[in-house]
């Protein structure tokens, strides 16, 4: 592996670890107390939420119940977790689970995307806290909605985007504040060609359906289609638009969210695109879409770029990360400012720097003018931890509902546009696409009435 290839893994904790200390929030006890055992379910068993399940298990708390349509995620969960889930009570349908499992404190999300508002709100009016993955919803409009419910609602949220607990995306906020970077004017975010399906229309065959699974129940609110092995369920969903957004709906929230706080973004005024594979069922093959924000504050107009499936930003700007690493990172957040350039990561959780005199990027830990800049936001040992802190009484979230909501709502914006397949002007606050009135089914989708077992 090249030192360009493993870049979004690198971490530079172990230079600010000391000074970080005196500000890491704790974890399973709080005021000095030892903490309440919670009791938690999970709904979504593929792969992802696997990693949640453990963490929660490793702090210390009971797993009270674990539901998927496909019976056969929830058999590998249990051999997976073993003891640490063996008195966990089973389900297929979450309406049946949150009936019956009134103990519950609260519960994890990690279904495919289409199924993420209708759980949520489901989850959120029983009155558990909910911890969700990335993105928050499918669409701009459940955004919104989520937003408006968990500001008047009285449980925790956290979105799933993991990078927000990272030291290093707090260092670059920190940076940023300080104005180390002068005024930033362009972001750059790569992500490569995925494997997901793209640029292509659904099969035309079918497939017998695995008798684990409940297929109907599976497309949920989604119009019906034939079940095909290897195409849909489970991950390659993420590709097709009647379950996911491809790969910018996907990476958003990630690569996103360290300029959007930082840089206090609202909303994009104008989304310009281009791209290859567009007007499918799946995401495009290739595309660059780029977002413009209008000068808020005290900061001037920011443009966001975002490139996937082979495109890349100029050679001109990424010219100083190749002269660093040798090659240009597999993914990356670039931020160019007047004074100098950071590159966090797709996940916003590197923190490499270059002032405008330097040869080369280099670390923030290692970077002398860098380390003049104090630490000032608090750390945390994780995105599951600081949620279980915060249910338990501690610090706010870092990535509540609401501003997982607005990242979603910046990223799907872009989606608009991809499936319009033109550039557009963007009402962010009303959700419209001024004078396109045939945008407003990507904004908010007509649900299937009948679904599941509703």
């Amino acid at each position: 592996m090249t030192a360009a290839s493993s870049l979004p893994r690198r971490t530079f904790l172990q230079n600010t670890a000391a000074a970080a200390s005196t500000l890491l929030l704790p974890s399973g006890l709080l005021k000095g107390q030892a903490a309440r055992k919670l009791n938690i379910g999970f709904i979504g068993m593929g792969g992802q939420i696997q990693g949640h399940v453990s963490k929660i298990l490793q702090l210390g708390h009971h797993v009270g119940a674990l539901c998927d349509v496909d019976s056969a995620q929830i058999e590998s969960s249990q051999k997976r977790h073993g003891e640490g889930v063996a008195g966990a009570a089973v389900y297929r349908d979450y309406r049946v689970l949150l009936e019956n499992e009134k103990s519950l404190d609260a519960v994890v999300i990690a279904t495919p995307d289409h199924w993420h508002a209708p759980i949520c709100r489901a989850v959120m009016q029983a009155g558990k806290h909910v911890y969700c993955e990335k993105p928050l919803t499918h669409t701009i409009a459940e955004a919104r909605e989520l937003r408006e419910m968990s500001r008047t609602s009285k449980v925790i949220t956290q979105t799933g985007n993991q990078g927000s607990a990272s030291p290093n995306l707090r260092r670059s906020m920190e940076l940023i504040a300080a104005g180390f970077f002068g005024a930033i004017s362009d972001i750059h975010v790569w992500h490569p060609t995925h494997g997901w399906p793209s640029g292509e229309e659904r099969p035309a065959s079918s497939d017998p359906i695995p008798p684990t699974l409940d297929w109907d129940f599976w497309l949920g609110t989604a119009p019906e289609r034939e079940y095909k092995a290897g195409i849909y369920h489970p991950a390659k969903w993420r590709g097709w638009y009647d379950f996911g957004n491809g790969s910018l709906g996907d990476f958003c929230c990630h690569g996103f969210n360290m300029p959007m706080r930082a840089l206090n973004l609202d909303y994009p005024t104008r989304i310009e695109i281009t791209g290859k594979g567009m007007g499918k069922e799946s995401f495009a093959s290739s595309c660059t879409v780029h977002l413009h924000f209008a000068a808020r504050g005290n900061r001037g107009p920011v443009k966001l770029h975002f490139y996937t499936g082979g495109d890349l930003p100029p050679a001109d700007v990424t010219a100083a990360l190749i002269g660093t690493f040798g090659s240009l990172p597999r993914t990356g957040c670039l931020l160019i400012g007047e004074q100098g350039q950071l590159q966090s990561g797709l996940w916003n959780s590197d923190c490499y720097v270059k002032l405008n005199g330097d040869a080369k990027f280099t670390g923030a830990g290692n970077h002398p003018a860098a380390k003049q800049v104090p630490i000032s936001i608090p750390r945390v040992k994780g995105q599951i931890d600081e949620w279980v802190d915060a249910i338990q009484g501690g610090p706010k979230v870092f990535s509540d509902f609401d501003h997982g909501g607005h990242l979603t709502e910046i990223g799907l914006s872009g989606i608009v546009a991809l499936r319009l397949q033109k550039s557009i002007d963007w009402d962010g606050p009303n959700m419209k696409v001024p004078g396109m009135p045939e945008a407003d089914k990507f904004i908010r989708k007509a649900e299937r009435a009948k679904h599941g077992r509703a």
